[in-house]
């Protein structure tokens, strides 16, 4: 069964035809490792992860490769300004070395709690100085490049369809006019080595062109080509890398190998708060947050899945809790039913020509809650679902809790909404309640279990 994406390059989808049978080159832009990850980037690692489970549903293999921004990434898409990890050194009076490596093992912990699976390669910018130095060079001699004072800069007007994945005028990018101590060429143009100058620097090193440190897009380009080679299946990343990061990513595989990079060029949308965009400059929430109110973080993965990844997605916590609501119902009907049952061939075709064809999420769900109200018998459904689950990956078949009356179960599910409301002296009234029905209830890792008193007692004797 043929998979298709859409391709923002061409805009349209296309049949994704793999280089090497049977396996398929994904590279994702990482991380910049200064800050915690929002629950707005969080969406477009879990669009990443989604691909990935829907390329193993259809029995490819999948080499992914992922980098991790430590170095390079400056506060202005213009290259002006500070780098990110020197800045933030800065202002938390820290090394910019453990800061990296305390904000990566965040966003690995984050991703750990959303079910995404890590990368095939996870590659630091850091440890890849010498390819980007090379990759630089080749341009250089291949005519791409000039110098200024403050770095090497490409040379955006030696390529006629310069941010053509963009399809906006190049002099309308978001590129600063002035450089800290010249004039570029062309706006568009931009930093692929930068110098150190007089500033002391914690992350520099020695280069052809003097002491400094790598522009930001380099550095996909060269650890991408170093794991995937020249041209690769897919490249997938947020909404806003086209006008900047990723425009900048072909302009510079076309100078060094006069080609587009990737095959495919997936984008995700961006998860608004209040209908704004969530950013770590501004507005932002955490993963840690809802973890605080109580939410299971595979609901807000559940949340996720309603809405395609062309379509921004609203941020609410009432649309959150009706997430983990649903996504409770559906555990409890495959917690329910016997194992053993046979995967309902009709169902399962429908739910892979679904996220075959651009990974339609949305409409997989609603195949799932279809399956749920059909008459086919419970054990069917329960493998059914399973079956769903291996793109899901929202863990269907957890039991949360022991088998308990329904009326102790509800006044539970009311705590847990108190919680999620912040309400904390409702939530421990009702907690009470339940030791008064002879229930103890224990606070999980976004999720609670219900445990008879009586078990409590055996366990101390």
């Amino acid at each position: 069964m043929t998979l298709y994406l859409f391709d923002s390059y061409q805009r349209k989808i296309v049949p994704l035809k793999p280089i090497a049978k049977g396996c398929v080159g994904l590279y994702s832009c990482g991380p910049t490792v200064y800050d915690r990850a929002h629950l707005g980037n969080l969406r477009t690692y879990l669009l990443v992860d989604v691909l990935r489970r829907v390329l193993a549903y259809n029995g490819y293999g999948v080499n992914h490769v992922m980098n991790i921004t430590d170095v390079g990434h400056l506060v202005s898409d213009g290259d002006s300004g500070e780098d990110k990890m020197e800045k933030a050194a800065r202002q938390r009076q820290q090394c910019a070395w453990q800061i990296a490596k305390n904000f990566e093992a965040h966003f690995f912990a984050d991703s750990g709690k959303l079910n995404i699976d890590i990368p095939t390669v996870v590659c630091r910018a850091t440890d890849h100085i010498a390819e980007q130095i090379i990759y630089i060079e080749s341009l250089v001699r291949k005519g791409f490049t000039y110098q200024l004072e403050d770095g090497v800069y490409f040379d955006t007007s030696k390529l006629d369809d310069y941010g053509y994945l963009a399809r906006i005028d190049s002099a309308g990018l978001r590129a600063g006019v002035r450089v800290e101590t010249g004039q570029k060429k062309s706006l568009t143009d931009f930093a692929l080595w930068k110098l150190s100058g007089v500033r002391l620097r914690q992350m520099e090193w020695d280069s052809p062109w003097g002491r400094g440190f790598p522009g930001w897009h380099i550095e996909c380009s060269a650890m991408a080509e170093k794991y995937l080679g020249k041209l690769f299946d897919i490249h997938v990343g947020g909404e806003d890398h086209m006008p900047v990061h990723h425009s900048n990513e072909i302009a510079q595989s076309q100078g060094r190998n006069g080609n587009r990079m990737a095959n495919i060029w997936l984008h995700g949308y961006f998860l608004q708060l209040d209908n704004e965009k969530i950013a770590k400059s501004g507005r932002s929430l955490l993963l840690s947050e809802l973890l605080k109110r109580g939410f299971d973080p595979l609901s807000y993965r559940y949340l996720t899945l309603t809405a395609h990844h062309r379509r921004r997605l609203n941020f609410s916590w009432q649309s959150l809790t009706s997430a983990a609501k649903a996504l409770s119902r559906i555990r409890k009907v495959v917690v329910s039913a016997p194992i053993g049952g046979q995967i309902d061939s009709s169902y399962q075709r429908r739910f892979h020509l679904l996220v075959n064809y651009d990974l339609n999420m949305p409409g997989a769900l609603a195949l799932l809650w279809e399956l749920l109200a059909s008459e086919l018998a419970p054990a069917v459904k329960r493998a059914t679902l399973l079956d769903f689950d291996r793109v899901f990956a929202l863990e269907l078949d957890r039991v949360v809790g022991d088998s308990v009356p329904e009326a102790v179960d509800l006044i539970a599910q009311r705590r847990q909404l108190a919680r999620q409301q912040g309400d904390w002296r409702g939530a421990d009234q009702l907690r009470l309640q339940l030791v008064a029905m002879g229930y103890q209830v224990e606070d999980r890792q976004g999720s609670y279990a219900l445990i008879p008193l009586q078990h409590n007692e055996a366990d101390r004797d």
